[in-house]
């Protein structure tokens, strides 16, 4: 007979069971969790109208600090004076001086041969000097009639004076009964004749005497007119001479040695040396802010700092960009040259403690809106900017710190409302 385990069994009092529901809670809040972080991906993937890929996007931080809004350009050295001397006249020229020399102010650089001006110049003399003979003689004319004028004037006064005298005798035999009447009548038309002859020699020698001087008058005009035109056929010709208008350097010679120029093509250049000034070019956005008299800080190559000031600052706009020039505030370097590039920085202000993030395109873009980003999604949001500088822009509301804007990229995304960032 086989034996069972009958005898090894043994027997425990039941226990009270688990609730049902217990085992099933923590699987269920974990299900409960994937469940609404998939709803609200889903949620937020249909409340974006765009997806974009985050490679084609650039993304900055909020933050809080200091402003510095400058402009920091490379420079190029240019003579504050250095003009071009150009041909007044066609002609052949002779240059004196090579490019590179070293001249001293009303030194001959160049000489242009132009047989036309100097013959127009003999020309205007020639006339000039048969218009100061006419002017001479009609000089001499208007003395001469006022000489004949006051010649009749004094005839005539003595011829007054003789009929004054026979009125004067015919009037005393008149009153001792020797001499008749009209005698006495007689000497006394002839005293009245007397006197109108006087007057009208008196009239005709001021009228004579006006009419040559008048004459004499426009023909002096004439002659000063044509000296007028001497002089300046004069100056022509003395421009023929190239001079050097300060002391300097020679720059670049445009004309080649004893070839024939045209009027008024370059010839060369003059450079002073004393002055230099650094041209720059400044972005449109910033040119508004720039003005005579704003310090400047301009580095050589070397990195030698040199105090600057803004010197001129052009009106017109080419290419998006205005052309700036500084002056040093101090002596200037030494061994400068044309063309020498330096760099150049302008501080224009500096905002304390304020809210900035980095410049983008969305500054000209957003048009008062930028993306901000919440978690995976940009949202537009309206924002207001202050200043901005070269690498950033003032936030004067609508952004906190630690806000993460899209400053780049944010044209693809067709001013929707929110944009999922991939």
């Amino acid at each position: 007979m086989i034996r069972d385990t009958s005898a090894q069994d043994q027997s425990f009092a039941p226990t009270a069971t688990a609730a049902p529901w217990k085992r099933w809670l923590w699987p269920g809040l974990a299900a409960l969790v994937v469940l609404l972080a998939i709803g609200f991906a889903v949620r937020a993937w249909l409340g974006a109208s765009r997806s974009v890929d985050s490679s084609r996007v650039r993304i900055a931080e909020v933050t809080k600090g200091d402003l510095v809004r400058d402009i920091a350009a490379d420079g190029r050295v240019i003579a504050a004076n250095s003009p071009v001397l150009y041909a007044i006249s066609a002609g052949t020229v002779d240059l004196k001086v090579v490019a590179g020399d070293v001249v001293k102010k009303g030194q001959e650089l160049a000489v242009i041969d132009s047989p036309e001006l100097r013959s127009k110049l003999a020309q205007e003399q020639a006339t000039l000097a048969g218009l100061e003979a006419e002017a001479s003689r009609a000089q001499l004319d208007a003395t001469l009639a006022r000489a004949k004028a006051r010649k009749d004037t004094d005839q005539a006064s003595i011829e007054r004076q003789a009929a004054e005298r026979d009125l004067q005798r015919y009037q005393r035999g008149y009153d001792g009964g020797a001499v008749p009447q009209i005698d006495l009548a007689k000497a006394n038309d002839t005293l009245k004749k007397a006197d109108i002859s006087l007057a009208n020699a008196q009239t005709d020698a001021r009228l004579q005497g006006q009419g040559a001087d008048l004459d004499a008058r426009n023909k002096r005009l004439l002659a000063d007119r044509q000296r007028a035109v001497v002089d300046e056929v004069q100056r022509q010709v003395d421009a023929l001479t190239l001079r050097a208008p300060f002391d300097g350097q020679v720059g670049q010679v445009q004309a080649t040695q004893h070839t024939q120029v045209p009027a008024n093509a370059p010839v060369l250049g003059v450079v002073d040396l004393s002055r230099f000034e650094i041209e720059i070019k400044v972005p449109e956005s910033f040119a508004r802010d720039l003005s005579i008299g704003i310090p400047a800080q301009l580095t050589s190559g070397n990195g030698q700092p040199f105090p600057g000031e803004i010197s001129a600052v052009s009106p017109e706009v080419v290419a998006g960009e205005v052309n700036a020039r500084i002056r040093f505030s101090d002596k200037q370097p030494q061994g400068l040259r044309q063309s020498q590039r330096m760099q150049a920085r302008v501080v224009l202000d500096t905002r304390r403690n304020v809210l900035k993030v980095e410049r983008g395109p969305f500054v000209e873009q957003g048009n008062g809106q930028a993306y901000v980003m919440n978690g995976s999604t940009a949202v537009r949001r309206p924002v207001q900017l202050g200043v901005s500088s070269l690498g950033e822009v003032e936030i004067l509301s609508g952004l906190q710190p630690g806000d993460r804007v899209v400053v780049s990229g944010s044209d693809l995304f067709g001013d929707a409302e929110q944009v999922s960032i991939n």
